[in-house]
């Protein structure tokens, strides 16, 4: 899944586009706004927008010299682009909610890479760093078994490809304050979904 544009992943073209940009917008714009930001020429968006009114998904409202144009809210398929559009969020919090429900439970899950910068499209991976509790080794069964879970969970909700990287609550701080790249990315952009801050696990600060 494209997570940098989810909107027009979905909806590809220029509808997709514009749809992005009205889902994204607080308050009402007009036609030459919506297609500065929407990256699509202005003849094109005076095609498209119509189509959307007609439909009922975007209401315009007259403003002299120009008309005005917004989602319509109640409209299902307003509500499923407004969804699209929260998309790395909403995988965010179920990455979490899964997390909890494992035994055992991670101390932690941090994301971190692309996905935690907002920058992960359809060829990225989701970059993991799963905290094992004290006394479970790698090959612990019910840990094992529950982190299959759980990457099988995230590869199923988001489609990329799912990298996890194990580390030791004992470990973790240590691992945190070193200058190893990959972990002075992991604690200055690290997003915890699940568990202890990075504050509380000895990194620079927490999520």
């Amino acid at each position: 899944m494209d997570f940098q544009r989810p909107v027009q992943a979905v909806v590809p073209g220029a509808q997709g586009r514009i749809f992005a940009v009205l889902a994204e917008a607080t308050g009402e714009l007009n036609l030459r706004t919506i297609a500065r930001l929407a990256d699509v020429s202005p003849a094109q968006t005076s095609r498209v927008l119509p189509e959307m009114v007609s439909l009922g998904m975007v209401e315009r409202r007259e403003a002299p010299p120009s008309a005005l144009f917004r989602l319509v809210d109640d409209h299902v398929v307003s509500r499923l682009v407004r969804a699209l559009s929260r998309t790395r969020q909403t995988v965010l919090e179920e990455l979490g909610s899964r997390a909890a429900t494992l035994a055992p439970q991670p101390v932690s899950v941090i994301v971190f890479g692309s996905f935690a910068r907002g920058e992960a499209d359809g060829d990225s991976d989701l970059d993991v760093v799963m905290v094992r509790p004290k006394g479970l080794g790698a090959e612990d069964g019910p840990w094992a078994a529950a982190v299959d879970e759980w990457r099988l969970f995230a590869r199923r909700l988001t489609g990329n490809r799912v990298e996890i990287l194990e580390v030791d609550e004992g470990s973790i701080g240590r691992r945190l304050r070193s200058r190893e790249p990959v972990w002075a990315d992991i604690a200055r952009d690290g997003v915890v979904v699940h568990g202890r801050p990075l504050g509380d696990l000895g990194g620079r600060r927490s999520a």
